[in-house]
């Protein structure tokens, strides 16, 4: 049976943060050996995730955003998780082209795009509030070369 893999980090809300995250997560699934095609859709789904984060979960800033990645096979499984003020109708807010700023020019793209990248995306409310966003996808470039227990 294949070994599955695990990481955590948590970091302040901030726009200048949302690279790290996509570094970070990057970094934890070449083990998987995706395409480079196959790691930028994981990297832009991240991002969207962290940004939705830092524009809209903490509207007055000082927040945390924690980032868990795990891996099984050859699915990695992404959660971005924030305690920020959540979002009143999460099925409309997943429509494309729905914001709530308007007036800050946001295209209401996000879910949309994370969507479209990953295989699969879950978003739930936060026991503690704010959201819970789950996305996978199963790398088909190749084969996990992860090792046997």
């Amino acid at each position: 049976m294949k070994k599955s893999n695990y990481m955590e980090v948590r970091f302040k809300a901030l726009s200048v943060n949302e690279g790290f995250a996509r570094v970070c997560v990057a970094g934890f699934c070449l083990p998987l050996n995706p395409s480079v095609d196959e790691l930028g859709d994981i990297k832009t789904a991240v991002s969207e995730a962290v940004t939705n984060c830092v524009v809209h979960a903490y509207p007055k800033g000082n927040g945390m955003i924690t980032l868990t990645c795990e891996t099984e096979g050859n699915e990695v499984k992404i959660t971005v998780k924030d305690s920020g003020i959540g979002i009143k109708d999460i099925e409309k807010a997943r429509e494309p082209f729905f914001t709530t700023k308007p007036d800050e020019e946001r295209s209401g793209m996000g879910f949309a795009v994370m969507e479209s990248f990953m295989d699969a995306i879950e978003v739930t409310e936060n026991v503690g509030g704010g959201l819970v966003v789950v996305m996978t996808k199963r790398i088909n470039s190749g084969l996990a070369k992860v090792e046997n227990a």
